[in-house]
């Protein structure tokens, strides 16, 4: 029978899905339920930048509300016990105690002064690793490429000097040379990527000519672009490397791992097919290893990656001129044999 465990972070996992960050992690209820199902690993629900300002500005108002009140009325000062992010803080330590399998905490700032102070309160929860979600939108005209992915790099330099555990970054792909950047990222010290994120997009509803937020899942087969990069950087850098967005079966998994994967996150399917499907992808990754004869991940991981290839043409521009020249594509379908 074959066997599914990998190393992600330097992290034993049973399997190679990971519960992305989303509202199931969210509870110890949910967190179990997942854990029963098979899941290998979950990303508790993020910790926003936004979030953390919102709940400052509130704690301040709540106090100032107060503020003309006498010291004999002290006692009706408003019970701030969860003030901030601490309840964030609360609920994820309390999710960590009531689960067997690593919990990963996951941070998504905009200042350093956040980075650094948030990533060392939640390593302090007792997770097992961080995830960094880097994705900040470039509106300041005057800053370049190059110095929005200077500020990234010295978050990483920095944290890897404040933190024990290990932490991965989780990388939206509107970086100018995503390959180099991951290098970067790399040599700074992150233990992993994670690639891609899925971002939220605004959406104007042109009857009432609002803004709209739509809780929009992804769809089957948006893991393509992060199958590219982890193709091309598959043993070329020391950091581990995560498929996301898009995956939702066996085959979806499959692909990742063989082109250098060492784990997936799984949100979106668990989201249209309940927790108890993470059991059935299993089964099914289970039953094709055995059928190709695999006793362990290991054995087909990276065997479709650039590194093994030889600079195919698969990851690069050169596959438009197979297209052009085989519309039908017969030279692709015959490679692909």
């Amino acid at each position: 029978m074959a066997k599914l465990n990998v190393e992600f972070m330097g992290i034993n996992l049973k399997n190679p899905i990971i519960v992305g960050a989303c509202t199931y992690s969210a509870s110890v209820e949910g967190a179990k339920e997942l854990e029963q199902a098979g899941a290998a690993a979950i990303v508790y629900k993020s910790l926003f930048e936004e979030q953390i300002q919102m709940e400052q500005a509130q704690f301040s108002d709540e106090l100032d509300e107060y503020a003309e009140r006498n010291a004999e009325m002290i006692s009706l000062f408003p019970a701030l016990e969860h003030a901030g992010p601490k309840e964030h803080l609360l609920k994820l330590e309390e999710v960590k105690r009531n689960v067997n399998i690593p919990i990963i905490a996951s941070l998504n700032c905009l200042y350093d002064v956040t980075w650094f102070d948030y990533a060392v309160q939640l390593e302090k929860t007792g997770v097992d690793a961080l995830e960094l979600n880097f994705y900040q939108l470039p509106v300041d005209a005057e800053k370049t490429a190059w110095q929005i992915e200077d500020d990234k790099v010295k978050i990483v330099e920095t944290l890897k000097k404040r933190l024990s555990i290990p932490f991965s970054i989780k990388l939206s792909p509107y970086y100018t040379n995503m390959s180099n950047f991951i290098h970067r990222l790399d040599q700074a010290g992150a233990s992993a990527f994670v690639l891609f994120n899925r971002l939220f997009q605004p959406e104007i509803n042109v009857n009432t000519q609002k803004h709209v937020s739509n809780f929009n899942l992804s769809n089957q087969g948006d893991y393509k672009l992060g199958l590219r990069y982890v193709g091309l950087m598959h043993k070329k850098i020391k950091g581990e490397l995560c498929g996301s967005n898009g995956i939702y079966s066996h085959e979806d998994i499959i692909q990742m791992i063989l082109s250098g994967a060492d784990a997936v996150q799984m949100v979106s399917a668990i989201y249209k097919n309940k927790p108890s499907y993470i059991t059935q992808v299993l089964s099914e990754l289970e039953n094709w290893m055995d059928n190709q004869g695999y006793k362990s991940i290991g054995e087909f991981k990276g065997k479709l990656s650039d590194n093994v290839l030889g600079a195919s043409d698969v990851y690069y521009r050169v596959q438009y001129l197979d297209y052009l020249l085989y519309p039908e594509g017969s030279k692709h379908k015959e490679r692909m044999r």
